[in-house]
């Protein structure tokens, strides 16, 4: 290291201020210069003295680097590196880094937040952080507006942008329902799994097998009219019109009226009237399907559909009659104390025989349960095929 003393410094300051010719200023005064200047010197000079000011403030950052640096905990990295990398916030941080951060450093912060990657992911994350690995039911984005064009009202014939962002700046839209989707296809563009297309008629249709619930569409709707939602939660009121029965008739074809049919009918009251709309409380829903069976508009959709019939298990019937009780469409026969029977061609299916029958005799209907546990099993194959092609 070169070593400075100020005072030779400031001493050949002076003299090379001392060298520099100056002009008398007054009566009678000249001026008296040099022939020539030591530039050598001159340069030697500043070179010492960038180097010295450059050196001291290098020690400087090198020791604030070193007195506030921050470790970072090699596990944040190989969090980071397992998660799906969609940068998408649906962890409810602001990217996968913030997340990976989060759930390294604080306790309470889930291991499985991560949409997008899914089981798998959830299970590594918890390999790293110790943490104990959720289950989680698969979510899919669900679009709540069935007005196509074929079906609904346009206002006018919009030619700008094919964008549902710049459509609705036109006036909110070019929809006759001010509520509902616009089709210029947003969500398309912004999914970043490839998870939905345009339908012959301008309507969005997800793909469930490439949909990852990370709500990037449901950001961009501009009419949020896309709802994230658990996958066995398939009955739902496909309509978020708020306008009058009438107003939403005159505007399209399959729009909820507010009837009030799904509520009369349902058997687990979970339906209900708010601001001329029908909702489904998913908590309550038993996914029967009865109320998108009697709607009068098909305002609800069972994404269900085709369901399987329901079936007696003879040996295990004991004749109760209460399949014959509860059945929506007399589908299911009998004689009391006997084996019952169902009729196939009746039978829709619902399940409602099936959750009430006190033995357990009745089996081939939708279960949420069932499903949700098939979904996770399915993504737990996945994932061990995955570790075993890594391996």
């Amino acid at each position: 290291m070169i070593e400075i003393n100020f005072f030779d410094i400031t001493h050949f300051i002076n003299g090379v201020i001392n060298s520099i010719p100056l002009p008398a200023v007054g009566v009678g005064g000249g001026m008296e210069a040099k022939e020539s200047v030591d530039m050598g010197a001159t340069l030697k000079f500043t070179l010492l003295f960038v180097g010295g000011i450059g050196a001291l403030f290098g020690l400087g950052l090198a020791f604030a680097a070193k007195r506030f640096s921050v470790k970072l905990d090699p596990k944040i990295e190989e969090v980071r590196d397992v998660l799906a990398g969609a940068q998408c916030g649906a962890c409810g941080f602001a990217g996968c880094q913030q997340y990976a951060e989060a759930v390294v450093q604080r306790g309470e912060v889930a291991s499985n937040l991560c949409t997008p990657g899914g089981a798998s992911v959830a299970e590594l994350v918890a390999l790293i952080t110790g943490k104990k690995a959720a289950a989680v039911e698969p979510q899919y984005s669900r679009i709540m507006c069935q007005g196509d064009r074929a079906r609904s009202i346009r206002r006018f014939k919009y030619e700008g942008v094919k964008d549902c962002r710049a459509a609705v700046l036109a006036g909110g839209g070019d929809k006759s329902c001010v509520y509902g989707c616009l089709g210029y296809g947003t969500c398309k563009s912004v999914c970043p799994f490839g998870a939905i297309e345009m339908n012959e008629h301008s309507l969005p249709v997800v793909d469930t097998k490439k949909c990852t619930g990370c709500k990037m569409c449901a950001k961009a709707c501009p009419k949020k009219v896309i709802e994230i939602l658990p996958g066995s939660k398939a009955v739902l009121v496909a309509c978020h019109s708020k306008d009058r029965g009438t107003d939403t008739r005159k505007n399209c074809q399959v729009g909820c009226i507010a009837c009030g049919m799904c509520v009369k009918v349902c058997p687990y009251e979970a339906p209900s009237i708010t601001n001329n709309v029908s909702t489904i409380n998913i908590d309550k829903c038993r996914m029967c399907g009865l109320c998108a069976i009697k709607c009068p508009t098909k305002a609800i959709a069972d994404l269900l559909l085709p369901r399987s019939k329901a079936s007696i298990t003879q040996g295990k019937c004991i004749g109760c009659n209460m399949c014959m009780k509860v059945c929506p469409v007399n589908a299911a026969s009998g004689e009391l104390k006997k084996p019952h029977t169902i009729d196939s061609a009746l039978c829709i299916g619902c399940g409602i025989c099936t959750s009430k029958c006190p033995v357990q005799a009745i089996d081939g209907t939708f279960n949420a349960q069932e499903v949700f546990a098939k979904a996770l099993q399915k993504k737990s194959q996945k994932t061990n095929s995955e570790k075993e092609n890594a391996a």
